[in-house]
């Protein structure tokens, strides 16, 4: 049986980090992997997505509407935007963070308000974390990403052990500890 979990955000703020990190631990765990990621304009603040699919065996990382069994979702308008993908029985974890879209900078559109509270309405069971004050506390402002996985880690069968293994593999050693302090803020949410 295979799994899904999508990561989604805007350029920028470290999604690809987030799903080389998932993909990792993953594979520390034995299983077959697959990961595709599509960027949209991400270099100017577009739609980042990344699928990941994990399992004894996987023949393509692309996930379909009511698919994902977690949606990590680094901003509530891709929250939102993906929503659909979300499974009946699957966890979105949102970080409260809002980024403003070109439209709402340029004064074209406004940002929605209420997009957790429509998410809940929705059904999904979500986790809304303010993983931007996570990060603040870990250090830097661009560990969102890996206390956003922290959050995650707790949602997936993988040991902690395993997830801090991964950091140490992955992070540059001059952003391990700060990396690591993030994950932990996160896992303990």
């Amino acid at each position: 049986m295979t799994k899904s979990i999508m990561i989604v955000g805007v350029g920028g703020q470290g999604t690809l980090l987030a799903s080389r990190l998932l993909g990792n631990a993953l594979l520390a765990q034995g299983l077959d992997v697959k990961i595709s990621e599509v960027h949209g304009m991400s270099q100017r603040g577009g739609s980042v997505v990344t699928y990941v699919k994990y399992g004894e065996s996987v023949d393509s990382p692309i996930i379909e509407e009511g698919e994902a069994d977690i949606i990590l979702s680094f901003e509530q308008l891709e929250a939102a935007r993906w929503l659909p993908f979300l499974k009946t029985t699957g966890k979105m974890i949102v970080n409260t963070q809002c980024i403003d879209p070109m439209p709402v900078i340029t004064g074209a559109a406004t940002y929605p308000t209420g997009i957790i509270d429509s998410l809940v309405a929705a059904g999904a069971n979500v986790v809304a974390v303010d993983a931007l004050s996570l990060a603040l506390e870990a250090g830097n402002p661009k560990a969102v990403n890996v206390a956003l996985i922290g959050v995650m880690a707790k949602a997936t069968d993988i040991p902690e052990s395993v997830w801090l293994d991964t950091i140490r593999a992955t992070v540059p050693e001059k952003f391990l500890d700060l990396n690591l302090k993030a994950f932990a803020l996160g896992y303990n949410q």
